[in-house]
């Protein structure tokens, strides 16, 4: 399992009902309150935050961005 921190980015792997949250939406941890749970901010695309949960590692995953190595796929092997 990936380890994860304080301002990862990750995504839920299952609903959560009760805040109206979908599998699979975007979220970034605030903050690890114990072992394994973490404070997690959902926001729109202005940046406002919709919803904060606390929620166990098990429901995330944690998200990767290679921003470089897209681009240079993108661009093709010219670069």
């Amino acid at each position: 399992m990936d380890t994860m921190h304080e301002l990862d980015a990750v995504a839920l792997t299952e609903p959560v009902p009760a805040l109206g949250l979908a599998r699979g939406e975007a979220g970034t941890i605030v903050d690890e309150v114990a072992p394994g749970m973490f404070d997690v901010e959902f926001s729109d695309d202005t940046g406002e935050a919709y919803a904060i949960a606390t929620l166990p590692a098990t429901q995330l995953i944690r998200l990767h961005y290679r921003r470089h190595e897209a681009r240079r796929k993108s661009l093709g092997a010219s670069r």
